[in-house]
C-alpha cells in the first residue's frame, strides 16, 4: 500500500499517518518528493482498509500496489532515482561507465587499467577482489591485498571503485576501500547478504540473477531497499539460455521494461552477458540505445594472459573505441558520457 500526501499537508499530518501504520505493526519508507510527500508501507498490509487512511487530514490517495515488491515500483516513486557514488550520479543525463579488469592481479596490471579507464571517460574501477568461480581450483582473487590496489589505482587516476562482496562477512571489511557494493548474480537471492547491504548506508549495484524474472530482480531490491538503503542500480547481465553461442542471453529489453516499472537506475554489463569479445561491444551500444544509465565493461591490458574472463576482456584500444562510439549515441538521445582526459592523468 501507498499512502499519498497532499502537496499542503503538515509535518504532524504525516506523522499522525505513520504513526497509524506503525500501530498495525508495519514500517514505512518516506519518499519526499517536489510536490507531495508518499509513504510506502512495508510489510503484510492486508489487514489495512484503504478507507481508514483516506479520511486522515492530509491524505490525498491510498493506492493498493498489485505487485509484490512496492519500494522500488514507480507507483512508490513516480520520479527516477539517482544514485550518488561519491559525486558519480548514476540515473542522471551521464550514461556512466564503469571499467576495468574481472579480477586484481598485480599492482601493473591494475593501474595500467585505471590509466585507461580515466583516459577513456570511464568514472568507475571495477576489480573483483574476491571472485565466485565454478572451480574451487580457478584464481580466487587476492583479497583484502587486492581491494587495497583497486583504491589505489583509483585514487591516483580519480575514479570510485565497484568491487563484488560475497558473502555477510566481508561487508565490513570492504567498508574503506568500495564506493559501490557489487551483490553477482549468484548471490542476487542471498537475502541473508542483502538484509545486511540494506543496513549500509553505501550503493549497492544489484546483478540480475542467472535465471531470475525481472520481478524477481526487484524483490531482491526491495530487501535492500526495506533496510533502509535506497541507493540501489541494477545491472542487466544476460541470463541463462539453451543456446551456446554466447555465454548469456542479453535481454536488452528489460531496460525499458524496468525504467516503465521502476525508478532505480539500470546498467548494463555486455562482457558477462555475451563471454566474447567481439560481441561485447555491439551489446554495449545496443544497451546505450536502448536508455541504459550506465555500462559495465571489462578490459585488460593483456586479455590472454587474465587470470579469470580473458575471452570477454577488451583490449584497451578496444574500450577506447567503445566509448567514442557509445558518446555518439549517448548524444542523440540527450545524454552524455564523461569526455577522453587528456591532462596526463
Amino acid at each position: 500500500m501507498v499512502i499519498v500526501m497532499d502537496r499542503y499537508s503538515t509535518p504532524e499530518q504525516i506523522d499522525a499517518v505513520i504513526e497509524k501504520v506503525h500501530g498495525f505493526g508495519l514500517d514505512v519508507h518516506r519518499s519526499d518528493g517536489v510536490e507531495q510527500t508518499v509513504l510506502g508501507v512495508v510489510g503484510h498490509g492486508g489487514k489495512l482498509a484503504r478507507e481508514e487512511f483516506l479520511v486522515m487530514p492530509g491524505v490525498t490517495d491510498v493506492v493498493k500496489i498489485s505487485s509484490s515488491y512496492k519500494l522500488p515500483s514507480r507507483t512508490f516513486q513516480k520520479d527516477d532515482t539517482i544514485v550518488d557514488v561519491e559525486g558519480v550520479l548514476i540515473g542522471g543525463p551521464e550514461v556512466v561507465v564503469m571499467a576495468g579488469p574481472c579480477s586484481v592481479e598485480s599492482e601493473e596490471q591494475i593501474n595500467v587499467s585505471a590509466a585507461a579507464v580515466a583516459a577513456s571517460g570511464g568514472r568507475i574501477l571495477r576489480g573483483g577482489a574476491y571472485k565466485p568461480r565454478s572451480s574451487p581450483s580457478s584464481f580466487q582473487g587476492l583479497g583484502l591485498d587486492g581491494l587495497k590496489l583497486l583504491r589505489d589505482a583509483a585514487d591516483r587516476y580519480g575514479l570510485k571503485v565497484v568491487s563484488e562482496v560475497m558473502s555477510t562477512e566481508q561487508i565490513e571489511t570492504m567498508l574503506p576501500y568500495v564506493d559501490l557494493f557489487q551483490v553477482g548474480a549468484r548471490n542476487m537471492q542471498n537475502f541473508t547478504m542483502l538484509t545486511e547491504l540494506g543496513k549500509q548506508r553505501k550503493p549497492v549495484l544489484l546483478k540480475r540473477g542467472l535465471s531470475a524474472t525481472i520481478e524477481e530482480w526487484l524483490l531482491s531490491a526491495e530487501y535492500l531497499m526495506a533496510g533502509g538503503n535506497m541507493q540501489v542500480v541494477l545491472c542487466e547481465r544476460g541470463i541463462r539460455s539453451y543456446d551456446q553461442q554466447t555465454r548469456n542471453i542479453m535481454d536488452i529489453s528489460s531496460i525499458p521494461v524496468v525504467k516503465h516499472l521502476s525508478h532505480l537506475p539500470i546498467v548494463a554489463d555486455p562482457s558477462h552477458a555475451t563471454g566474447i569479445r567481439d560481441y561485447v561491444a555491439p551489446v554495449a551500444r545496443a544497451a546505450v540505445a536502448a536508455g541504459a544509465d550506465g555500462l559495465m565493461v571489462e578490459i585488460h591490458p593483456n586479455p590472454e594472459k587474465a587470470l579469470s574472463d580473458g575471452p570477454q576482456s577488451l583490449y584497451l584500444d578496444q574500450f577506447a573505441t567503445l566509448m567514442r562510439r557509445c558518446r555518439i549515441i549517448a548524444t542523440t538521445l540527450g545524454r552524455n558520457i564523461a569526455p577522453e582526459r587528456d591532462d596526463g592523468i
